[in-house]
């Protein structure tokens, strides 16, 4: 049969680690259980959040969010992962690819500018902790968090839009476990000039911004930090703010390796490149969301606490 030079794709091959049977065993035991670990520690955290009365402020909220966030995104992305480890069948449909970006590429937004919220909150509770209480109230923060939802929604539907309206032609395969949405780019028989210009300004303003909101958040907390005289005093303030930077550092680390490095022509169409940004991928849509919880509760008195409540079976408002 002929193929011409576009036609319309009814489905995609994801390659992932074809051709390395033994290697795919390998990741579906180690993702599985990355992944039971994180609908546990993340369930974990969301039960707390809501059952500890003590724990209903705007950082455990932001956090509640965030948890939620991790369990809705990996679920989106980690069992098509699994399924197509055992499956000889490695394909998925226009549709369902088009489904697949639209909602990673809108949790990973929501968790840029919701990062960036938390950011913000630990910065008015360690800089102007007289005026948290009126500055962070419930009229406040829900409206942050919302809105980070809301942002992460309208940039997704953007982007995954101009996605699915690119022409295709005869190849069908993405060098990727899912459908990352640079991974199907690069598959258009267009120039897609149009869609890396919106990319650019959709990563300036929802990956960058927050990042510069997170930094100048901890500029000024370090400076607060450093004008307390004792250093016990010091330690006490970091370690309320010390999970959150850890988490931060791990996610935008990662992200900004992902999607801000240059690419040249050549590098993308190298196989060992492509290996590698498909490790990173795995790292962060796995590892991230396991360690969160993890970070969150060795790091925190209050989490460690309020876990040890529900494991006992005691009345968290004790």
């Amino acid at each position: 049969m002929e193929w011409e030079n576009q036609t319309i794709l009814v489905e995609f091959f994801l390659k992932g680690l074809s051709g390395y049977p033994r290697l795919e065993l390998l990741f579906y035991v180690l993702v599985l259980i990355m992944y039971v670990v994180i609908l546990l520690g993340n369930g974990t955290l969301i039960l707390i959040s809501i059952l500890d009365s003590h724990l209903h402020t705007p950082m455990y909220f932001f956090l509640g969010n965030l948890s939620f966030l991790d369990i809705c995104y990996t679920t989106v992305s980690i069992p098509p992962m699994l399924v197509s480890f055992l499956s000889e069948k490695k394909t998925i449909s226009f549709s369902g690819c088009a489904v697949q970006m639209f909602l990673g590429l809108a949790m990973g937004t929501t968790e840029c500018v919701l990062l960036g919220m938390m950011a913000f909150d630990r910065y008015v509770a360690i800089c102007n902790p007289l005026r948290y209480s009126v500055i962070m109230s419930k009229g406040s923060y829900v409206p942050m968090a919302a809105g980070s939802w809301i942002i992460g929604v309208v940039n997704s539907t953007v982007q995954t839009g101009c996605v699915v309206q690119l022409p295709f032609c005869r190849n069908n395969v993405i060098n990727h476990f899912t459908c990352e949405i640079l991974a199907v780019m690069k598959l258009a028989c267009a120039d897609i000039s149009r869609n890396e210009f919106i990319m650019l300004v959709a990563t300036t303003l929802f990956i960058m911004t927050p990042l510069l909101l997170i930094i100048i958040s901890y500029t000024l907390i370090i400076i607060s930090i450093l004008r307390i005289r004792s250093s016990e005093g010091r330690s006490k303030v970091f370690s309320t703010c010390s999970a959150h930077l850890t988490v931060v550092i791990i996610f935008y680390g990662t992200i900004l390796s992902m999607y801000m490095k240059p690419k040249s022509k050549e590098t993308l169409n190298s196989d060992d490149m492509g290996a590698t940004d498909k490790l990173v991928s795995v790292f962060y849509g796995v590892m991230t969301p396991m360690i969160n919880p993890l970070i969150y509760s060795l790091r925190n008195r209050d989490v460690k606490e309020a876990a040890k409540h529900l494991l006992r079976g005691k009345n968290f408002n004790k």
